[in-house]
């Protein structure tokens, strides 16, 4: 009887010890809800005594909700993982990103990462054009294909007022001589009209309730595989690409554990996952997703973070103007 109590007190001690050393840190952000679902399970097969809380939605609503969290005085969040460098730089400037000066870095591509440390590139992710296989017998092959009146009538993009993607893609764009404010108004006029996020996009397209789309890679990419009618083009004049950043707030109760998820998601297990997910990685040696270029044949188009941001609530009202939002 005697063992018998030993052995529960010792089960019952290590159950104690192991109920301390738990502990929960909370993401925010705009990546899937299925795909952080995997994310999470994957993370905690390495790490299973941090349990890792979520909220999701789009960048925008993401962006909103901590400002509001902010003003308040307190949020729960310990992690950001959302979409663009321009919302990140925005919490930088106002100083509630750590500084992680101690992450290894080695192999990750340079220019994804803040030069401050505070925020790190996870993955490479493109903007382009999606058309519907049944309905398009010749694939646009140039931005400019999609001004044509017949074209953009059919055509659905996502919103810079809720996705991070179409903030930078935007902004990108009218960084462009080329393009600016005068290919989206020739777009708007000639009957182009904006969802919400890329997801909205590519269900349009798939269903046949649009022809063409511009949207992030990985999304028309992964509804092909699954046997969608699409198909994307990375347009001939170059690509807008985003990064995911991943950052920890100032005021986070769990900073160990943070780090640790934040390390994680540079790892090659991360990377090799997002690469089944259908991103571009970006530490060298982890090939990308089946059927994508290489990441150094992309042609990707020049872009000033900072004029983004100096520029953001502009280029959200002048699109709203013509989209509507």
């Amino acid at each position: 009887m005697l063992f018998r109590r030993a052995i529960l007190s010792a089960a019952f001690l290590a159950g104690a010890i192991l109920a301390a050393n738990a502990e929960t840190i909370t993401v925010y952000t705009s990546q899937p809800q299925d795909q952080m679902a995997a994310v999470i399970a994957a993370f905690n097969k390495d790490y299973p005594d941090i349990k890792v809380e979520l909220f999701r939605s789009g960048t925008t609503e993401v962006m909103a909700k901590l400002q509001a969290e902010q003003v308040a005085g307190k949020s729960p969040a310990d992690v950001v993982l959302i979409a663009d460098t321009v919302a990140m730089t925005q919490l930088k400037n106002d100083g509630r990103l750590y500084a992680l000066n101690d992450l290894p870095t080695e192999g990750i591509a340079p220019e994804v990462i803040d030069k401050d440390k505070t925020y790190f590139g996870t993955k490479l992710i493109t903007t382009g054009i999606v058309y519907n296989t049944n309905l398009v017998k010749t694939p646009p092959r140039s931005w400019n294909d999609l001004l044509v009146p017949d074209v953009a009538k059919r055509l659905i993009m996502p919103s810079p007022l809720y996705s991070g993607a179409a903030v930078i893609h935007l902004g990108t764009m009218l960084q462009q001589p080329e393009f600016g404010w005068t290919y989206f108004k020739t777009l708007a006029d000639n009957g182009a009209v904006a969802g919400q996020g890329n997801g909205t996009v590519i269900e349009a397209v798939a269903r046949g309730e649009k022809a063409y789309g511009i949207i992030i890679e990985y999304m028309a990419l992964n509804a092909k595989a699954k046997g969608s009618p699409v198909d994307f083009v990375f347009p001939k004049e170059g690509v807008s690409t985003i990064t995911q950043p991943v950052a920890i707030l100032k005021g986070t109760d769990a900073l160990e554990a943070a780090k640790t998820f934040v390390k994680w998601q540079l790892s090659r297990t991360a990377q090799e996952q997002a690469a089944s997910q259908g991103y571009f990685p970006v530490l060298e040696g982890v090939a990308p997703p089946a059927g994508y270029p290489k990441p150094s044949t992309l042609k990707v188009l020049p872009a000033d973070s900072n004029a983004m941001l100096r520029d953001d609530k502009k280029n959200k009202e002048t699109f709203a103007d013509l989209y509507g939002g």
